[in-house]
């Protein structure tokens, strides 16, 4: 069957008059890896948009592309149930659009499932009397329980680790404070909207020590002793919380080597990002590899 045969089954009889078929095709990019996205911004009523779509998609199909990525902004809602019946499925959305996505080929799917995590941050902030810096929290799980925490967050879009810990803490409890290191995370499933959790214990230093709370958020701010917050029977009884401690004590009194940031560039983007990894290990074995080069080229 010819491509004008094909497009006419798809969309209908209209021909121009000199019998060849003409019509409009969506606006598309390629997504680099064989398929295309289409981002509408124009206004389309769903009658017009369907059979575009129709003739797009088939276009698409003999092209030999695979995937199919449709972003509607906000404003073109009206096509979404449009997009949906002609076997579009919703992928992802976020305030000001969403996005719907289609597999053309009759091979295994293997276009990427939505954004799977979150990342929350926890700060452990000691000062030189050794003194945990501690919320009580005015929502969530641990509203009105008295239980004293460290600070606790979500990291924002585009935001490094390191950073959002830094943030979360200014924000709470008005504190400024110096980014140390990683010492540890864990990851849990189906905790957010059947998303998983990424969890960094960050330890941070504090550049300066009063305290102007979160009226939003957070009911108290303390600086308190350590003993004191890892005596806490919640503490003492949940291992995520004794593993914090302990870590917090490892890296204060044995020396425990957690991850920093160090920046680095990638071929993929131009935008610098951030390795965590145990620098003083790092440094020390660089050391002591540029040691034996001396030594044998000497």
């Amino acid at each position: 069957m010819s491509v004008s045969m094909d497009l006419r089954e798809v969309v209908g009889s209209q021909v121009c008059g000199n019998g060849v078929w003409h019509t409009e095709l969506l606006p598309a990019t390629n997504d680099g890896h064989g398929g295309v996205i289409v981002e509408m911004k124009e206004h389309m009523d769903s009658e017009t948009f369907v059979i575009v779509l129709r003739a797009s998609m088939l276009q698409w199909k003999q092209q030999g592309k695979k995937g199919v990525w449709i972003k509607l902004p906000i404003g073109l809602v009206h096509l979404v149930e449009t997009t949906v019946k002609e076997g579009f499925r919703y992928h992802h959305a976020e305030p000001s659009y969403l996005m719907l996505v289609s597999w053309i080929p009759n091979t295994p799917n293997n276009i990427p499932a939505n954004v799977t995590h979150r990342v929350r941050v926890g700060a452990i902030i000691l000062n030189d009397k050794r003194e945990v810096l501690t919320v009580q929290e005015k929502s969530g799980r641990f509203r009105g329980t008295g239980i004293w925490k460290i600070p606790t967050g979500v990291v924002d879009e585009g935001e490094d680790i390191f950073m959002g810990a830094i943030r979360e803490v200014r924000e709470e409890t008005g504190v400024d404070t110096e980014f140390v290191e990683v010492l540890g995370f864990s990851q849990s499933h189906k905790t957010f909207f059947e998303k998983s959790d990424l969890f960094f214990l960050c330890m941070l230093r504090p550049l300066s020590f009063d305290i102007q709370k979160q009226e939003l958020e957070i009911e108290a701010v303390q600086w308190m002793l350590f003993e004191e917050y890892a005596a806490q029977p919640f503490a003492q009884k949940h291992e995520l919380f004794k593993y914090i401690n302990e870590l917090c004590l490892a890296k204060v009194d044995r020396d425990y080597a957690g991850f920093s940031p160090r920046p680095t560039l990638s071929m993929f983007s131009d935008q610098p990002s951030y390795l965590y990894l145990n620098n003083k290990d790092l440094d020390k074995s660089s050391s002591a590899n540029n040691s034996c080069i001396n030594v044998k080229l000497g």
